[in-house]
């Protein structure tokens, strides 16, 4: 697997194909888990106060020197990286320093023993003079990592506005596009309803060719015809009243004529029915009796059956029937008697007036 480590510290693999050990500042490196280790070593600075107490110096003066030193393992120098790697590989930073202090008292004390008071104080001085340089570093330093951060975020922030501002760009760009787009849309969506009102309008021209107007002519047919027929039905109901009225006219005529015919008919009977009285009145009762004796008959000749019943001493079938119509007729004189006072048979035996 892959293992990685920032600026300030180092990686030692070692074991399978890692001989020598692989030595990696600031980076990743690939470790085959169980055959391979990996080991790290911090890269730093460390600050230490180094001091001497009571040291005497050449000529036997007893002197007490502090002084300060920054120890820093020089990841990018592969010598001393593997050199510090032997001697503190495994140790963690608290160490590292007592370490490092103790070899710098170490050698303070052997520089302090072979100086004069006049070099030492010249080596105290120059310990101050580093001191303040190294503080006036230190705040160049500072000053410079301020103005570094401060021009950094400036130059981040006028990166951001840019991105931003490219972004901002190409969301336009993009509307923009859309925009156009709909625009062609509508375009493109307007000339097809043209055409399609061009089509419908075609369509509409097309059926009002076909069918519209053909059928319009054929309901200007249709109604001249039956215009025809309502005059012609007219004329014919004129045509029919003219002759029923000139045939009501002729019958009211033959009517009239009948009805003069009639009266001087009924004129002459009055006045024969005068002359002759009686006899007259017989004359047409004679007339009418044949008329009577059908009347008499026809209930029996509509009678589809006809149940006779004797008491065994009168007669039974046709014969009773033309007896009965026979009986009828034989007291008609009866009857004409009670209701005209006319007894015909007497009227019979008497000679007649016109002779």
């Amino acid at each position: 697997m892959f293992y990685t480590c920032g600026p300030n510290e180092a990686m030692v693999v070692s074991g399978f194909c890692r001989s020598p050990p692989v030595m990696i500042a600031g980076g990743r490196v690939f470790v085959l888990p169980c055959v391979q280790q990996i080991q790290r070593i911090t890269l730093n600075t460390l600050t230490l106060n180094v001091k001497s107490d009571k040291v005497y110096t050449r000529h036997g003066v007893p002197i007490s020197v502090t002084g300060i030193a920054q120890v820093k393992i020089q990841g990018q120098n592969k010598e001393m990286l593997a050199a510090a790697c032997q001697m503190f590989m495994g140790k963690s930073e608290g160490e590292i320093a007592q370490i490092a202090l103790e070899t710098l008292e170490g050698h303070q004390r052997a520089i302090i023993a072979h100086l004069t008071v006049e070099e030492a104080q010249a080596m105290q001085e120059k310990v101050s003079a580093q001191y303040v340089n190294e503080i006036e570093m230190a705040k160049a330093q500072r000053d410079y990592e301020l103005k570094k951060s401060s021009y950094d975020i400036e130059v981040n922030t006028k990166k951001a506005e840019s991105e931003m501002a490219y972004q901002l760009q190409v969301a336009k760009t993009k509307q923009r596009i859309e925009e156009e787009k709909m625009q062609v849309q509508v375009v493109e969506r307007t000339q097809q309803i043209m055409l399609q009102e061009q089509e419908i309008t075609r369509k509409e021209k097309e059926l009002e060719a076909k069918v519209k107007k053909p059928a319009e002519a054929e309901k200007y047919r249709l109604e001249r015809l039956a215009e025809a027929e309502r005059l012609q039905l007219i004329m014919e109901a004129e045509a029919e009243a003219e002759a029923i009225k000139m045939r009501g006219e002729a019958e009211a005529f033959a009517l009239e004529a009948k009805g003069r015919a009639e009266a001087e008919q009924m004129a002459k009977k009055a006045e024969a029915f005068q002359q002759y009285q009686e006899g007259a009145m017989v004359d047409m009762l004679l007339e009418k009796l044949p008329l009577m004796a059908e009347e008499i008959s026809k209930p029996l000749s509509a009678a589809q059956k006809v149940t006779m019943v004797s008491s065994g001493g009168s007669e039974v079938g046709a014969a009773k029937l033309t007896g009965e119509v026979l009986d009828i007729m034989t007291r008609l004189p009866q009857t004409v008697e009670k209701l005209t006072g006319v007894n015909i048979s007497q009227v019979a035996t008497k000679p007649s007036r016109m002779g």
